[in-house]
């Protein structure tokens, strides 16, 4: 049973700290069979991922599942595996040092610290942290650029479950979704620009989301939409027509049908029908990540050129992108207002203009 949240170093009376948490979805410890089977047993054991009765998923899972995925997800990791360790891990940590020098250098007091809904750092350890620093309002950002209730909404659980726990909650904001936020429309086009401007540009550029159950949609689920929204936001911003890209959804697991089309077989009739070369990019990501580095860099590209395809290109995500953090610190300084979050900085320039005004020898300071 998890203990109370503690009320650490706490004094009545202080100054409200605040924060920003990025929330995102996870990755494993290391591209290991045994680090996988973790991983995937908390990400695959969610509801809101794998909506089946858990008397009748959790056996499978653990006896079937598991043990067979476990290894060849491992594989795939370790393809992608980098020197300061899981490309998800490593662009998140990024993009929040990134939000935390651009809110600063716009004057705001804000801790922006990021954390996982599966696997390190655990949200309930980073709030516990944040819990520790006095922080007492507190703005959640889900890094899903498109709302799910698979990924925005069990995100927003894991911190709902850490509040049940909480005696002094902080006073709460979030941030639902960003599909249609200019600033980041605009950050997707310039990125794709500036690969054509080095590489050419494509016959066909192709939009790839991660995919979800087509029930999700029936269910109300308004992320199939929110999809289609920034595609087509993305398009006018670079001048095409709608016969110039494509919507696909990748990452398909298990026999139900799924949001269509789907990417590789999207890419192997592109392929087979003659089209030369395709450009992917994957903007519901926003880091690069397994599912972007190996299943569309490399699965992808096997699967267009081995079905007669000329050239292909991954377009990675946004990630840590300068252009893109000044865009989405500009996002949450709207989702700031109201908050005294220059208060630190406009008491320690009053106290500094004190302390020069009674070096000056001024009266009545």
């Amino acid at each position: 049973m998890q203990q109370p949240v503690a009320d650490r170093q706490y004094t009545h009376g202080a100054e409200p700290g605040m924060a920003v948490l990025l929330l995102n979805l996870g990755t494993p410890d290391a591209p290991t069979a045994p680090a996988l089977r973790r991983y995937l047993r908390e990400f695959l054991s969610d509801q809101r991922v794998v909506e089946i009765p858990r008397a009748l998923w959790l056996p499978l899972l653990n006896g079937i599942i598991l043990p067979l995925r476990a290894p060849k997800s491992a594989a795939k990791y370790a393809s992608i595996w980098q020197a300061d360790g899981s490309p998800l891990a490593s662009g998140t940590a990024a993009l929040a040092r990134g939000m935390q020098a651009s809110l600063a250098a716009k004057g705001h007091q804000v801790i922006v610290r990021h954390a996982m809904r599966y696997g390190n750092p655990a949200t309930t350890a980073v709030l516990d942290e944040l819990h520790a620093q006095g922080v007492t309002r507190l703005l959640l950002v889900p890094l899903y650029p498109q709302y799910s209730a698979a990924t925005t909404a069990s995100s927003l659980d894991a911190v709902m479950a850490w509040l049940r726990r909480a005696r002094r909650q902080p006073e709460l904001r979030t941030l639902r979704n960003y599909a249609d936020d200019s600033g980041y429309i605009t950050a997707l086009a310039r990125k794709i620009q500036r690969h054509w401007a080095e590489h050419g540009r494509a016959e066909q550029l192709i939009m790839s989301f991660h995919g979800m159950p087509q029930r999700t949609l029936k269910l109300g689920d308004p992320y199939h939409c929110e999809c289609h929204k920034t595609s087509r936001l993305l398009g006018q911003a670079l001048g095409l027509d709608a016969s110039q890209y494509k919507v696909t959804f990748q990452s398909r697991f298990g026999k139900q049908a799924w949001l269509q089309p789907y990417t590789e077989p999207t890419l192997r009739a592109l392929a087979k029908a003659g089209t030369q070369r395709v450009d992917v990019v994957c903007p519901g990501f926003a880091v690069d990540c397994l599912e972007t580095l190996e299943e569309i860099a490399v699965e992808g590209k096997q699967a267009f050129l081995s079905s007669g395809g000329g050239e292909y290109h991954y377009i990675p995500c946004l990630n840590a992108d300068p252009g893109w953090v000044e865009a989405f610190s500009g996002l949450i300084e709207t989702h700031l207002q109201g908050w005294p979050t220059r208060r630190t900085v406009d008491a320690a320039q009053r106290n500094a203009s004190r302390d020069r005004a009674k070096a000056m020898g001024a009266d009545n300071v």
